[in-house]
């Protein structure tokens, strides 16, 4: 394979790329020596700040000497650092400040080859194309940059560019990677294991798709259709006409980055509900939509202030009075399963119900437990690591935590990390520590466990319907104290409206298939030789403010009026297999 055509390859196939460098050692070796070099001159200035007792005076100087090695090893590590600027809790405060930098403040490429590759992939001058167009990129990123314009025909966009001659760089990183993880995973901790080396082919995997813009502009249509109903997610609108392989052009977004705290208050937004949207619309993307953003970083997110306009097209202007927040860059996305998806809402159930022995066979259904593991030790060693969770502080519940308590885990029981987990846990750890850069004592379980619980209550689906029976029945008896407490803990959701669920439950117990339901109701409500009156008038008094009497007279009514004009087969298939009332 030429260097040419290594550049012009779309897919990524480490097998291919292996290939062109074993024939090129020299590339190889001489990049590998010059990562080291910039590296071991930037751990030697450390250590000598601290014999010669200079880490103070020389703080800003290692944090800006940190921020451009990364940059000159270019977009590889330059996402390393993306990455590393969300997390606080692991990084300096002094090297933070740099390294947020990385996200939009990288040096731009020259502004002539910009245009130069506009033209060729669109095919027509830059005049015919944009009215207006800024002279200089208003951002530069790792991968492209991006100029402020004007469509002929008024709206105003942002033109995305790719940088010139990337392909080449990428591959000789991610050749050098796959080949460090195959010699290193033996000695790493959390038993990574083999897994490592696929881990770096899914990340590599992603990294060519987002080098392919018409894919980007294809996810983000995906994305905004998933969230078309949900009006504080906003998506910008792709304009195919003036895109390509390696040119976007895409609506322009009026905001502000999530960090940028002080402006988003004084625009009238608290920071709070802004990283409520973010991390509610990161459960939607996993739980429900199985398609998510892998990339969340500040550079990518944006609050929108009240009073925006919904639509970049010439509709009549429609206004939205809460904030809104912005995604943009959809080149890293990744789709789960039906199964997964299942299996993540069991996961989150099973840990805040404190079931451990189900939440082992969870890690076992995903991949991080290998099916034959005895998971039966491995219970009470999960909840010496998980049992105090609950109710913390995003500071305290964080993967730097879990992992720390997890480490011993790792030499004792064989998990692993599943390579289609590498984007999710990046995903996760990036929105966390955006929430810690925003507000450390934001508490994320308390939006989380709200979400899924109205997710179970709601019952959209028969998967969901059967889990929310798991969650209420443990060892054949009916938890009272948890139907309570998911009731409770889902009204604290101010999407949440409790009387259209009463009947969506309502629906479903008359169904064929709330037929078990109903048994168990009536089992429950007799349980131990008594009538159970204590716990339904607990429920009553928790419910009653929002339910009266004659709206579920009426709504019992609509059900059985609905059941006597259908042939029972019917009906049944009606109620059973509708999502929503």
């Amino acid at each position: 394979m030429s260097q040419h055509q290594l550049a012009e390859s779309r897919r990524y196939d480490p097998q291919v790329i292996a290939n062109y460098y074993k024939k090129r050692p020299w590339l190889a070796l001489w990049r590998t020596l010059s990562v080291i070099w910039m590296f071991a001159g930037f751990v030697l200035g450390l250590k000598l700040d601290d014999w010669w007792g200079q880490v103070e005076e020389n703080k800003s100087r290692r944090a800006c000497q940190l921020r451009e090695i990364l940059t000159h090893l270019g977009p590889t590590f330059i996402k390393v650092g993306q990455a590393l600027s969300t997390r606080p809790d692991l990084i300096r405060k002094d090297f933070l400040e740099e390294l947020v930098k990385l996200q939009d403040q990288l040096p731009p490429f020259d502004t002539a080859i910009a245009f130069k590759i506009i033209e060729s992939e669109l095919k027509r001058p830059i005049k015919e194309a944009y009215s207006s167009i800024s002279p200089q990129p208003v951002a530069a990123a790792s991968l492209g940059q991006v100029y402020r314009a004007r469509l002929k025909t008024g709206e105003e966009v942002a033109v995305k560019v790719q940088r010139p001659n990337l392909l080449p760089v990428l591959t000789l990183d991610l050749y050098l990677m796959r080949w460090a993880a195959s010699w290193l995973a033996p000695w790493l901790p959390l038993n990574l294991g083999h897994d490592l080396t696929l881990i770096v082919d899914e990340f590599g995997t992603k990294l060519f798709e987002e080098i392919d813009y018409l894919n980007e502009g294809r996810n983000a249509e995906k994305f905004a259709a998933n969230f078309r109903d949900n009006p504080e997610v906003k998506v910008p609108v792709i304009y195919w006409r003036y895109s390509s392989n390696r040119v976007l052009t895409l609506e322009w977004i009026h905001g502000m980055k999530l960090t940028d705290t002080e402006q988003i208050e004084k625009e009238g937004l608290e920071s709070d509900a802004i990283v409520r949207i973010g991390v509610t619309s990161g459960l939607q993307q996993l739980l429900e939509h199985g398609f998510f953003h892998a990339d969340p970083h500040p550079g990518n997110l944006f609050a929108i202030p009240p009073q925006c306009p919904v639509d970049a097209e010439k509709q009549p202007t429609k206004w939205v009075q809460g904030g809104r927040m912005a995604y943009i860059d959809f080149g890293m996305m990744d789709q789960l399963e039906q199964e997964t998806k299942e299996t993540l809402v069991d996961a989150v159930v099973h840990l805040i119900n404190k079931d451990y022995e189900y939440l082992a066979e969870d890690f076992v259904k995903l991949g991080f437990l290998t099916p034959e593991t005895d998971i039966h030790p491995i219970v009470p060693a999960l909840e010496a690591v998980l049992g105090d969770v609950m109710g913390e502080s995003v500071r305290d519940f964080n993967f730097k935590t879990i992992t720390d308590r997890f480490s011993e885990l790792m030499y004792d029981y064989p998990f692993r990390v599943p390579a289609k987990f590498a984007l999710i846990i990046r995903s996760l750890v990036t929105q966390e520590g955006l929430a810690l850069s925003i507000n450390p004592d934001f508490k994320i379980v308390e939006v989380a466990y709200p979400y899924v619980a109205r997710r179970l209550l709601t019952g959209e689906t028969p998967q969901l319907r059967r889990r929310l029976i798991e969650v209420l029945f443990k060892d054949g008896r009916f938890q009272w104290q948890r139907l309570e407490n998911m009731i409770a803990i889902a009204r604290t959701d101010r999407s949440f409206d409790l009387f259209p669920t009463a009947q969506l439950g309502l629906q479903y117990l008359l169904s064929d298939e709330g037929k078990f339901l109903r048994r168990q109701l009536v089992l429950a409500l007799t349980e131990d030789d008594r009538l159970h009156t204590e716990e339904v008038q607990r429920l009553w008094n928790l419910i009653k403010d929002e339910i009266k009497p004659a709206q579920i007279f009426n709504a019992a009514l609509g059900a059985l009026a609905e059941f006597s004009t259908l042939p029972s087969v019917e009906a049944l298939a009606a109620f059973s297999g509708r999502k929503s009332l």
